[in-house]
């Protein structure tokens, strides 16, 4: 397998066919030269633009239009006609157009999507295609595909099944890779599975573009991923899969049974634990804590609520608590209250964390029944709070100031997004606190006047994460990807926030910085890569300087 970054080959098109290619075509830079040899000439205006006078150009567009949405069309648009220009745009602006390429914009953009149409993206898998999904895998135009993000739609960002327009989440977090790690966009691919909807409103929706049928269930559904998944082999034998946004118990299920099939991974399960132990292992740095002194309430227990618990527990356990130590911080919550054994029909994920009453009762909960959140934080005393439920407002003023009564440094994590479904504002973590919380939020949130101090908000995203450990992945040549290469990817991103800090104490560097991060990040993946044998055998300097031959600099 080559790791160079595999820039496509030198242009054979010509004329116009070459300026409707986005991967190839230059707009206004093509030179004097360029427009003769490629007949060019007469087809663009006389002028010939550096790519720093385009990314203004582009910045100026974007920047004129006040709706978000048509922020995102706009730069949609900009990636149909012109890939270098927009990964130039997005590399030189991250901070500021991350949030209209990824959340919270496109939670928007996905319930939009039929509306909103206008040039496909991806590849799209239905029903229709059972027998021929290798055929469908190869109509793809690029041949060497090395990473690959596909979704079946059921569980949007916060916002549940969206259907066909799930499609926005793969082609935002591939623009994300290209553009934080420097994986080029012709070694990309997005799929959507479409396997129907049982979202009323689409399939009553005129407009929608997907499939006009209830969801597979069952065994004609794990079919059709199956051949989906040996498509793949076949097709791109050297590609890794993510697979994003799949409901909790198919998310489980599909993880554990493809994970050693070919080199994949869950970013909703094992991206958002790594971004939240990011963040409680730089807290604990900036205060100097230990995994010992720590208890910690896990509001949500989807997929990644225990994804979270997980690789929580696996942080303890390398720190040397026992197991049995690790098992008893960390309380999780469902919407039937605490998880517990003996709850009827309990699912199988959540059975690792299931805490018996006896247990409970050293915690300090003498009711293991409740559902009262407030009576369970004053009896648990948590000093980690984290939040990934979609329901707005569960962290209540009083669960805060409970929280902050036994804890003088409580960190909250209202990692629900989009914004619309944080479980608490920024403001609201700060104030209830008294200025004293640390603070990690799934969406952005603007820096927080308070006692007369701002408080800058880091932002627990998982584009944080996921860049990094496919590029390290991939110049690694991973045959499978482990959860100690996330633990090792939390640490490396907790290392580099202590190392750059912000204003205050910050647990999440900035966006602006995503390159090197994912750089980082990669380096440390590929050492788990040699050390457990999984891939090539190289030294770190060796490693570290097949990252940046990898890495694609989006210029002309």
């Amino acid at each position: 397998m080559n790791t160079s970054s595999l820039s496509p080959s030198p242009a054979t098109k010509r004329g116009v066919e070459l300026l409707h290619d986005p991967l190839l075509n230059k707009d206004a830079a093509f030179t004097l030269e360029e427009r003769e040899a490629l007949g060019l000439q007469g087809l663009l205006p006389p002028a010939v633009q550096t790519i720093q006078q385009q990314v203004n150009a582009e910045l100026e567009h974007i920047s004129s239009k006040s709706d978000p949405l048509e922020k995102y069309i706009g730069l949609m648009a900009l990636l149909d006609r012109n890939e270098t220009l927009f990964y130039r745009l997005m590399l030189d602006h991250l901070e500021l157009l991350t949030p209209f390429i990824y959340t919270p914009v496109v939670g928007l953009a996905c319930q939009r999507f039929s509306h909103i149409f206008r040039r496909p993206r991806g590849l799209y898998i239905s029903a229709n295609d059972r027998g021929q999904i290798a055929n469908r895998l190869n109509n793809w135009p690029q041949p060497d595909v090395r990473l690959i993000v596909v979704t079946d739609n059921e569980r949007i960002l916060g916002l549940g099944d969206q259907g066909t327009g799930g499609m926005g989440i793969p082609v935002g977090k591939l623009a994300l890779y290209t553009a934080g790690a420097g994986i080029h966009p012709s070694r990309c691919l997005p799929v959507c599975l479409d396997v129907g909807t049982d979202n009323a409103a689409l399939l009553d929706d005129p407009s929608y573009l997907g499939a006009r049928h209830r969801r597979l269930r069952g065994q004609p559904y794990d079919e059709l991923v199956e051949e989906f998944v040996q498509g793949v082999k076949s097709i791109f034998p050297n590609a890794i899969l993510q697979w994003e946004d799949f409901k909790k118990a198919n998310a489980f299920r599909l993880l554990e049974r493809y994970y050693s099939t070919l080199p994949s991974f869950n970013d909703d399960i094992q991206g958002t634990a790594a971004v939240a132990v990011a963040g409680v292992l730089a807290g604990l740095r900036l205060t100097q804590g230990s995994w010992r002194d720590q208890r910690l309430l896990l509001v949500g227990a989807g997929a990644a609520g225990v994804g979270i618990a997980r690789l929580v527990r696996l942080a303890m356990k390398a720190s040397g608590l026992t197991d049995d130590e690790a098992r008893c911080r960390q309380l999780l919550y469902d919407s039937t209250g605490i998880v517990r054994k003996g709850t009827p029909r309990q699912d199988p994920h959540k059975v690792p964390f299931a805490l018996s009453d006896d247990e409970l009762l050293q915690l300090g909960l003498t009711d293991p029944t409740t559902t009262d959140l407030a009576t369970i934080t004053e009896a648990f005393k948590p000093t980690i709070l984290i939040g990934t439920t979609a329901q707005p407002g569960i962290f209540t003023e009083g669960l805060i100031r409970t929280m902050s009564k036994s804890c003088h440094r409580p960190m909250i994590f209202p990692l629900s997004n989009p914004t619309s479904q944080a479980e608490c504002t920024a403001s609201e973590a700060i104030q209830f606190s008294e200025g004293r919380a640390l603070i990690g939020t799934g969406s952005p949130f603007a820096p927080v006047k308070f006692a007369g101090r701002d408080h800058i908000i880091g932002q627990s995203n998982n584009v944080l994460i996921f860049p990094g450990i496919g590029l390290g992945a991939l110049v690694s040549q991973a045959r499978q990807i482990t959860e100690s290469m996330f633990l090792a990817a939390a640490s490396a991103l907790a290392d580099y926030t202590v190392a750059h800090p912000t204003d205050g104490d910050v647990l999440y560097p900035r966006m602006s910085e995503l390159r090197s991060i994912s750089k980082t990040i990669a380096l440390k993946v590929a050492a788990i890569v040699r050390d457990e044998d999984l891939g090539l055998k190289k030294t770190d300097d060796e490693f570290r300087q097949l990252i940046e031959q990898f890495a694609w600099d989006p210029t002309y």
